[in-house]
Formats: structure tokens, sequence, C-alpha cells
């Protein structure tokens, strides 16, 4: 199964294809700010699952840390994905790619959040412990 996303001009289109690994809601003040919402809405892909289909001249990267490549289109600013190399996996924007039929199964940097959600999902502080966070769950 694939699942065809492009940027907010359609300039660039990429494929994702198979399951993603894990789907979820990151409350960090970074992926606040870069999205322009309270809350990110994540599917987390192998990056051998993610290609760019067309208009890969106008991808463009922003690195502010170690931990992410934030890649948007350079005519339209629309944001893609965020390659995350060392957990090893690629962040494609669950409202980038439509068809995709969004499954959240965790909150994660919920210790940052300004919008609390009550869905009975786990919050995590940070990160789960095999991505280098504490693992440690916060309530509603």
């Amino acid at each position: 199964m694939s699942h065809i996303g492009k940027c907010f001009c359609g300039a660039v289109e990429l494929e994702v294809t198979g399951s993603p690994e894990a789907m979820g809601y990151c409350h960090c003040r970074s992926c606040r700010s870069w999205s322009g919402g309270p809350v990110n809405a994540f599917s987390l892909w192998k990056p051998e699952a993610v290609r760019i289909t067309a208009g890969a001249e106008h991808v463009a990267t922003f690195q502010k840390t170690e931990l992410s490549q934030r890649k948007y289109c350079s005519k339209c600013g629309g944001h893609l994905m965020n390659n995350h190399p060392p957990l090893g996996l690629v962040d494609v924007y669950a409202a980038t790619i439509p068809t995709l039929t969004f499954t959240p199964g965790v909150h994660v940097n919920y210790a940052e959040t300004v919008l609390p959600m009550r869905d009975g999902l786990p919050k995590l502080k940070d990160f789960p412990a095999e991505f280098g966070g504490s693992g440690e769950e916060i309530p509603e």
C-alpha cells in the first residue's frame, strides 16, 4: 500500500509505502513553532519507505539540532517531512499525506503541551526510552 502527498503548492510530491512504524502527537516547542500549531501530528517511517517522486529540486532543509532535518518546499514553504537520523526514522507530517488513516498511539513531549488532550492515549514526558528519552508517562 502506498500514499501520495504533496506540499502546499503541489510542486513537490512524495510517496510513502507500507505502514508507518508509529503515529502520534508531538507537543514540543520546536514542533509547535515549526508547524504553527499547538501540536504536531506525526507518522514515522523507515527511510526506505519514503521517496520524493516529483519536485526534488524544490526540497529545502532546515536543521536546528542534530535530531531533526526539517524538509519543506522552497517554492511555497509547505512542510513535508522531518528526517531523524539518530532514530533512523522519517516523520512525514500526517497532514501531508491525506489518504493515510491517522491512528495515533502516543503523545510525546507532553510535559511541554499547551493543548491538553484527554484521549486516553499514553502521554510521555519526553520520548520513549528506546529513543533516548525517559519513557516516563505523565497523567492526562
